[in-house]
């Protein structure tokens, strides 16, 4: 089956300092955001939720750690999608992850993508020129913002647009600084180059209230500092609002149709063949 014109299908096939993927598809074309596990894997992961690897057309690189552009090469090799990164980051990344050709944009420029509008901002975190990304097409937002260390005027301002939003909620801060990581790297998960908290993530989405914001997945919850139900109750204030769920590290979630103001979770039945 596929979407209509006025929603688009969002996934988040990994999620997590062992990899991350996240989908946004409209009509036949999807962008993919980061390609941070195996090919091998995220193709195993698309196939349990019926998803065709060929309709990606793009792949926005969020920054050059490894858990961001693992699978970029493969992918972007086997499907003919098109990387796009910054020059800065492109420079910093590991050749063997790069692929052959790819395209850079600049932090704040709008990429078109068939039918999608690819908007960029910079953002906190300790990379080289890291970015974050809020995708539209038929007048719906959705928002990939993890990996950060603290909001910026950015942020809020794109984050007030979207409709759905795979926001980072990577850490509860009793668990971070009683757990087992050394100071050093307490200190750099907590940093304002780090990443974002439960509390931190909620009480942004609280103080910028965005009015056209239905759904939040939280994301890039850590396997060390945090857990998913830990995650949700720092949002126990505002799920009457909001649809909140989590993302795993584990597996790819559920297929999600957002439209302008309601979301639902898609069934989809149609036989996929074998790609790769």
């Amino acid at each position: 089956m596929t979407p209509s014109a006025d929603k688009i299908r969002i996934c988040s096939i990994a999620s997590g300092s062992n990899g991350n993927a996240y989908y946004v598809e409209y009509a036949d074309e999807a962008v993919l955001v980061d390609a941070g596990i195996s090919f091998r894997q995220l193709n195993i992961r698309a196939k349990i939720k019926k998803i065709d690897l060929r309709k990606i057309k793009a792949v926005f690189v969020s920054h050059e750690h490894s858990d961001h552009v693992r699978g970029l090469r493969s992918l972007c090799e086997k499907t003919g999608a098109v990387a796009y990164l910054t020059p800065l980051t492109a420079r910093c990344c590991r050749a063997f992850y790069l692929p052959s050709s790819y395209s850079t944009f600049a932090a704040g420029e709008v990429v078109g993508v068939g039918g999608l509008t690819v908007h960029s901002f910079a953002k906190q975190h300790d990379a080289s020129d890291p970015c974050s990304f809020r995708i539209e097409a038929g007048g719906i937002s959705i928002g990939v913002m993890t990996d950060i260390g603290a909001p910026n005027l950015e942020m809020e301002a794109h984050l007030a647009q979207c409709n759905a939003v795979f926001l980072e909620s990577n850490y509860d801060e009793q668990m971070l600084w009683d757990g087992k990581y050394p100071a050093y790297l307490k200190q750099r998960v907590a940093s304002d180059v780090g990443h974002l908290s439960n509390a931190q993530s909620a009480q942004l989405v609280a103080e910028v209230a965005p009015p056209h914001l239905h759904t939040i997945i939280l994301s890039h919850i850590s396997a060390d500092n945090n857990r998913p139900g830990i995650a949700l109750k720092a949002f126990a204030g505002l799920r009457d609002r909001y649809n909140i769920i989590t993302a795993s590290r584990y597996e790819a979630g559920d297929i999600i149709d957002i439209t302008a103001d309601s979301w639902s979770v898609a069934q989809v039945h149609v036989p996929m063949p074998r790609l790769w």
